[in-house]
């Protein structure tokens, strides 16, 4: 059995409806803990690994002693607190909370200001899980259950003051084994391409607290289960003119288009760059300063470095920072020195008990340039790149123990600990603001003390409806809500009209101020 069987993926599991059929999904649902002959097989195998690896995998017998003796009182206490701090005026330190000195005396002990702008953007990677369609029973699986003017509202993220200006589109030209969410049925809105993220720019008020524009790109990480990490270990491809290289499945889905496809005649790579240019054009045409913030989780996150790395080449000077979860290695060393070159900061987010951040690349990464005065430089050797905020679960008193490769790879699991984190040495923040139930939206990583149910996160009734006759049907999507392409440019249309009525308003105010 491969390896890369062994890690589950972050799949909100009621969302996925008929789709869970597949072996991985029960451990899923299950969090690994079926009796039958394969999952007992699987699970010596990859507790085999973790030992392997060195990740301190505590066994359940092991959990120390909690931070709450009676969870009554826990409850009420919690129940009652705001889930986040209040927001800070950042301006004058934006730089350095960006990445500009590499999160310098910044990361250990975790500043509390870096702390809420590391949670903000994985809150953004994670409503690309939040919104994205299961349903293998719909002709929508695959796409954004919500159009982009209602992404925020409806996940609870318009108090971040950011607003969604482009959705992104990938496919990929090579097989990768079930990466592609697809519909059972024949008549649905896409068989090519999935909904792989978007494109938000701050509003006024945010963009005065944080000292700049900042233009954010979120990119959706793996639904499906995670066998084409067997795939991602083989073959590095160049990029750029120099010696780098990436590995080529990441930059299938970066680059891939297809003329005959509804959504990707062009690829992930050309429409997140058009947006991205569009945005920086106008914003610092006003004369406004520009930040470029690229968040995933997983998959995502290696499609962040690549995005990253071909907006640097085309922006030299754009201040542009990477914050990564559950990333996998992309790239060999020359890849790594030319993102250092061109200026792109990166802060890696990892848990420790966390397989998918160690591959590609298991046995044969940068832990061979030691030998580099030997061998030389390996151009096949993938390497990690930036800085790396390094979490452990058993620093939560409110996480369980023992092996389970689904909660440990969530980014609900990485949020909490990013929360809690204080610094290497010092114990879980008790005054840690975000709610701990979300932990169990897609896995059961939650002590049962707090009686929150695993795989909670769901659509009111799996997304069925009673209608008029007490039928219980499955409901059409509201018009606004379903993909269309020509949707899209639509909505291109109405933002140049907007930017160019915002700087209409900008030119005046300016001449009224010379007056």
């Amino acid at each position: 059995m491969a390896l890369s069987t062994m890690i589950q993926t972050h799949l909100p599991p009621a969302l996925s409806g008929g789709g869970m059929n597949r072996i991985s999904a029960v451990y899923a649902h299950q969090g690994v803990a079926s009796d039958t002959k394969l999952n007992r097989g699987a699970r010596r195998l990859a507790e085999s690994l973790t030992t392997l690896l060195n990740l301190n995998i505590e066994p359940l017998c092991s959990r120390k002693n909690l931070q709450y003796s009676n969870w009554d009182s826990f409850d009420d206490e919690k129940h009652n607190t705001p889930t986040t701090s209040p927001k800070e005026m950042i301006a004058d330190k934006w730089r350095e909370l960006h990445g500009s000195s590499d999160w310098e005396k910044l990361l250990d002990p975790l500043h509390p200001w870096l702390r809420r702008e590391i949670v903000k953007y994985g809150e953004f990677a994670q409503a690309t899980y939040n919104a994205f369609d299961f349903d293998s029973f719909s002709e929508y699986c695959g796409s954004c259950r919500y159009n982009r003017n209602k992404l925020f509202e409806k996940l609870g993220l318009s108090k971040n003051g950011y607003k969604v200006t482009k959705y992104i589109y990938a496919m990929s030209a090579i097989e990768m084994p079930q990466w592609l969410e697809r519909s059972r049925l024949m008549d649905t809105w896409s068989k090519d391409s999935n909904w792989m993220g978007y494109v938000a720019v701050s509003d006024d008020e945010e963009t005065r607290r944080i000292g700049r524009r900042d233009i954010v790109v979120a990119w959706r990480g793996t639904v499906a289960p995670s066998e084409w990490y067997e795939d991602f270990q083989r073959n590095l491809e160049p990029i750029g003119i120099g010696d780098a290289k990436v590995e080529h499945g990441f930059l299938s889905i970066y680059t891939s288009k297809n003329e005959f496809t509804r959504y990707n005649k062009s690829s992930a790579s050309e429409q997140v760059m058009k947006e991205v240019t569009k945005l920086v054009q106008f914003y610092q045409g006003q004369g406004e300063e520009v930040s470029l913030t690229i968040t995933g989780h997983s998959l995502g996150g290696a499609l962040a470095l690549l995005n990253a790395y071909e907006a640097a080449v085309n922006f030299p000077g754009l201040a542009v920072s990477v914050v990564s979860f559950g990333a996998p290695r992309v790239g060999n060393s020359a890849f790594r020195a030319e993102l250092d070159d061109l200026g792109v900061k990166t802060l890696r987010v990892v848990v420790k008990q966390d397989l998918v951040p160690r591959m590609p690349g298991i046995v044969f990464n940068e832990s061979l340039q030691r030998f580099d005065d030997i061998t030389g430089t390996l151009e096949w050797v993938y390497t990690h790149v930036g800085a790396e905020l390094k979490l452990d679960v058993s620093s939560s008193p409110y996480l369980k123990r023992g092996f389970n490769p689904l909660g440990f790879h969530s980014l609900e699991t990485y949020l909490h600990l990013v929360d809690g984190y204080l610094s290497a040495e010092s114990a879980f923040r008790s005054s840690a603001r975000r709610d701990v139930t979300l932990v169990n939206k897609a896995c059961d990583m939650l002590v049962d003390e707090l009686r929150i149910p695993q795989c909670w996160y769901q659509l009111a009734n799996k997304g069925l409806v009673c209608n008029e006759h007490g039928r219980w049907v499955k409901p059409r999507r509201e018009p606004e809500d379903m993909p269309s392409p020509t949707g899209e440019q639509a909505h291109d249309l109405s933002l140049r009209i907007e930017m160019q009525e915002s700087y209409k308003c900008c030119m005046q105010a300016k001449n009224l101020a010379i007056c």
